[in-house]
């Protein structure tokens, strides 16, 4: 799965690679580890305005919950089934840009994960890449906010992964640069399920 990314690019530098701009950038800081149960915002960029950098809670909230307490299950989706799940199903046509510029993912070293090694994950020929998501519009039946939330995509895990990410052998769904377009554009959800992939480098944190 994918709960810890990296993000510690500078403003002008997303800007330029993604080729839009921050709607808030007051609200942008870079950071060398997000924690996805910090359902912290990042930055995304949505089919609505592609042209355009926003920030989203991480930890999807469909539209019909009565709470927030369903983004601690909302972090990832699994691509093969996210048209299917109640929580998802409603989302996958809302398609979003997850920026990033690297990925954790820790490799266990004994069958019960007593003894981990943490790796970064990074694109080999994307500095700045994107992950697929996909989001959703929340109204907060107690004050009235419009919440904005994002759920990562998960496929299985190329041979790379599968290696690191031994015990579940999942990883996101990093895009090509050449296929945002076709996301945002709601191309089926299985033109982006393994085998499509990006070639990735892993290197040993700590």
């Amino acid at each position: 799965m994918c709960y810890r990314t990296k993000l510690n690019s500078k403003i002008a530098s997303l800007e330029k690679s993604l080729d839009a701009r921050f709607i808030e950038p007051d609200k942008y800081y870079p950071q060398d580890e997000i924690n996805a149960f910090s359902f912290s915002e990042t930055p995304v960029i949505t089919d609505e305005n592609p042209g355009e950098i926003n920030m989203f809670h991480w930890g999807l909230i469909p539209f019909w919950a009565k709470d927030d307490g369903i983004k601690k299950m909302t972090l990832n989706s699994k691509i093969e089934t996210a048209a299917e799940k109640p929580a998802f199903r409603n989302s996958v046509n809302n398609r979003c840009l997850v920026i990033a510029d690297g990925y954790y993912e820790w490799q266990w070293k004994d069958p019960k994960g007593n003894e981990k090694q943490k790796f970064l994950i990074q694109p080999v020929n994307q500095e700045i890449f994107a992950f697929a998501g996909i989001y959703s519009s929340w109204k907060n039946p107690h004050t009235g906010e419009n919440y904005y939330s994002y759920s990562i995509l998960t496929t299985e895990a190329n041979e790379l992964m599968s290696e690191i990410h031994n015990n579940k052998k999942r990883m996101p769904v990093v895009l090509n640069r050449t296929d945002h377009s076709k996301w945002l554009h709601c191309e089926d959800l299985k033109t982006f399920a393994f085998p499509y992939e990006v070639d990735l480098e892993a290197t040993e944190v700590g």
